[in-house]
């Protein structure tokens, strides 16, 4: 029978050296690859993608086999896939509404270098807890602060950062969010208790990065160059839209409020769309089929000022594709890895020598970032890890919440940190800052990490089984 056969024998499970082998070829391939001979993402993943096919083969699993395991993580996050799009479509009629406009606009009224960056964390973190989406909060306030940003003259990997963490606040502790949700549910814990452990962290790593933004926005001094600039841009804004907020902030309105009382996310995003459109048709003036184009590729602004035009140009379908193409290689590796047990016999020799609880806490969140590195995707990555680690809570007498915290800390802080993530790759394209530039700055995201692994090793914040 030969390797490629539709036919095949009983697979079977990887050893610990041949698992460590194939995980290996993949992060040795990625890192080398990108950082080393500056290959692009999409042709290193294909590679990969034939690598672990091949060692997948070798135990036994048939093509068809491995067709059946890319194409069910891909079926798994078909709701992210279908936001990304939606997602290009929203910003891009944002930007015809004058929305994003009339944000700038008043924004740049109030903020200033001091303040902009603590105010943005917490503005950012207010609108994900109350839409439970981090994808949503990036793809508008996260565009709105990156314009501001520039106008103001702050580096825009520190915005950045800054807007990535407040988005991924909200993203983690939100009850309407989905990978909260799916936390809890995977770990066999209550929805409220999961959130409420979470708080003994994640709180205190948010403080920190609260005050480390305002320490960097303190040290930045503003000049006479950046007020002249400023207002020559709210002029040009004005000059472009017509920036009445109780018409313009609308389709933002819409969002916001559609998603606070848990309307489907997909339905939530283009009820916003089909607003904003006719808003930018009736209101601002745009022709019906430029408005229309502009959910496929937008086109940059007319204002005569380079920097606002390219940001006025942004979303649309098309500038997901990249995006949306990544994603798509990446959960095909993912679902190989997992499909073939290659992660599974790379974990579980490990957790079984696992003694401590603060190494416990620490394996189980490195375990999160590990299985973000190898599956491109974090919902995965929860599922795996709660199936993983739960016998080993229950016998260290943990409660399951601090499973499911220590999960999320792993898994949902640390997607937005890696390139060929969907997250990463999505905040990347839609902020126009690459994930390694912000990563420094995304505080947040890591110091959550840092609290938690030190409080465990203090047995501080560990909740016990209730009877």
């Amino acid at each position: 029978m030969t390797p490629l056969s539709t036919d095949s024998r009983d697979p079977s499970q990887p050893r610990f050296a041949h698992a460590a082998l194939c995980f290996g070829g993949v992060i040795t391939a990625i890192a080398g690859g990108l950082f080393g001979l500056g290959i692009s993402l999409h042709a290193l993943m294909f590679l990969c993608l034939i690598w672990v096919g091949l060692h997948a083969i070798w135990l036994g699993h048939s093509y068809l086999d491995l067709r059946a395991m890319m194409s069910e993580a891909i079926t798994r996050a078909l709701p992210a896939l279908y936001i990304f799009i939606l997602i290009g479509m929203v910003i891009a009629s944002f930007m015809r509404a004058g929305t994003i406009a009339t944000l700038m606009y008043y924004g740049l009224t109030w903020l200033s270098p001091a303040l902009f960056l603590p105010i943005g964390l917490v503005l950012c973190a207010i609108m994900s807890v109350a839409t439970g989406t981090s994808w949503g909060t990036v793809g508008t306030l996260g565009v709105v602060f990156i314009g501001l940003g520039d106008a103001l003259g702050v580096p825009l990997p520190i915005v950045a950062g800054m807007i990535v963490c407040g988005a991924t606040f909200g993203d983690k502790l939100s009850p309407i969010s989905d990978t909260t949700n799916l936390a809890a549910m995977s770990a066999g814990t209550d929805l409220y208790r999961h959130i409420y452990s979470m708080l003994f962290t994640t709180v205190p790593a948010f403080i920190i990065a609260l005050l480390l933004f305002l320490g960097i926005g303190l040290s930045a001094a503003p000049g006479a160059a950046a007020t002249v600039e400023i207002e020559a841009l709210r002029a040009a804004l004005a000059g472009h839209y017509a920036l009445q907020p109780l018409i313009t902030l609308l389709p933002l309105i819409t969002l916001a409020v559609l998603s606070a009382r848990r309307v489907n996310a997909e339905v939530t995003m283009s009820a916003s769309i089909l607003l904003a459109t006719f808003i930018a048709i009736t209101y601002q003036g745009t022709d019906f089929t430029a408005a229309l184009n502009a959910l496929w590729q937008n086109t940059p602004g007319t204002t005569g000022i380079a920097n606002l035009d390219d940001l006025l140009g942004r979303g649309g379908i098309a500038s997901m594709s990249w995006t949306l193409l990544l994603a798509l290689l990446a959960l095909a590796l993912g679902g190989l890895l997992h499909g073939a047990k290659f992660l599974d016999v790379l974990l579980a020799g490990l957790i079984a020598r696992l003694q401590h609880t603060g190494a416990l806490v620490a394996t189980t969140i490195a375990s999160g970032f590990v299985g973000n590195l190898a599956m491109g995707e974090a919902y995965i990555s929860i599922l795996l890890n709660c199936q993983l680690f739960k016998g080993k809570y229950a016998s260290a007498k943990l409660d399951p919440a601090i499973l499911s915290r220590s999960v999320e800390e792993g898994s949902t802080m640390t997607t937005g940190l890696i390139p060929w993530t969907t997250a990463g790759a999505f905040y990347a394209a839609t902020l126009g800052v690459p994930v390694l530039d912000y990563l420094p700055y995304a505080f947040f995201n890591y110091l959550n990490a840092v609290v938690a692994i030190i409080m465990a090793t203090l047995g501080l914040g560990l909740l016990k089984p209730k009877p």
